[in-house]
């Protein structure tokens, strides 16, 4: 049985750290530099249960996923690769299921999420980046999707690099395992933006003061709008169920603040200055 969660409380892990400051922004640290922040097991579990307690704390309104060290995430760990080669089918598909837990659990955590690249993101990390709402990458960054390279396929990730970069890119770099430049992660959709190492900081700071002066419930049903409406042919039952969103948000609590706030000419309440 899983451990319980206790929203309320800072998460702790074996091999990340997360802080999370005043203004309720959550600072998700992948700490294994020693070998490029590579996934295995142990880091795949703490991270869903990270993610799941950050979108349980209704204090969090946004959360950075970032990397200590040289590289963003090297991939797969060489010894959970040395394991997974002896492991059964069975074995095999729970590890699977697991990291595509993770992923989903990243993708559709509650609150806007972003990341911070400086260094290299292989593999299971393009992944990573593309389940973040906002990624903000170095332009000395290199990215590659080398599962084939080993005889693999990419199989979790694809649902959600898929959905970043599209399918004519993915046909290309699911098959050719070339690496690309930040430059090119931008122009593709991977990275919104591609700056230098010293402008992260100061480019997610940015992101973060435009979250922060929105409404925060309103913030995490717009995001999950995306999900709810993408791709959909706008019919009449799509076009009821909008219709229901926006009048139950007009009448909501922070719908209510927000709008008596504008027309009085003041902050919300919820404005962090």
């Amino acid at each position: 049985m899983d451990n319980p969660i206790d929203p309320n409380t800072t998460p702790t892990a074996q091999h990340i750290t997360c802080e999370i400051d005043e203004r309720g922004v959550a600072t998700v640290t992948l700490n294994r530099p020693e070998v490029h922040n590579a996934f295995d097991d142990i880091l795949i579990a703490d991270l869903t249960r990270v993610f799941t307690q950050l979108g349980n704390n209704q204090t969090v309104r946004a959360v950075i996923l970032a990397a200590t060290g040289k590289s963003f995430c090297a991939g797969a760990d060489l010894n959970w690769m040395k394991r997974m080669a002896s492991y059964s089918y069975e074995q095999n598909l729970n590890d699977a299921n697991n990291l595509a837990k993770m992923l989903y659990t990243l993708n559709t955590l509650p609150k806007p999420t972003i990341a911070r690249v400086q260094g290299a993101a292989f593999g299971g990390a393009v992944g990573l980046v593309a389940c973040c709402d906002m990624a903000v990458g170095s332009k000395l960054s290199k990215f590659c999707l080398s599962e084939v390279k080993l005889g693999l396929i990419p199989a979790t990730i694809s649902p959600y690099v898929i959905q970043a970069i599209g399918e004519r890119n993915a046909r290309r770099y699911f098959t050719t395992a070339e690496v690309f430049s930040s430059r090119r992660a931008r122009r593709i959709g991977l990275l919104s933006e591609a700056v230098t190492e010293e402008e992260l900081d100061v480019t997610i700071e940015g992101l973060l003061e435009h979250i922060l002066k929105n409404g925060p419930c309103a913030v995490s049903a717009a995001k999950k709008l995306v999900f709810d409406v993408a791709n959909r042919i706008p019919d009449e039952a799509l076009r009821h169920t909008t219709s229901e969103l926006i009048a139950n948000t007009r009448v909501s609590a922070e719908g209510q603040e927000g709008l008596s706030a504008f027309l009085q000419k003041r902050r919300p309440n919820w404005y962090l200055s």
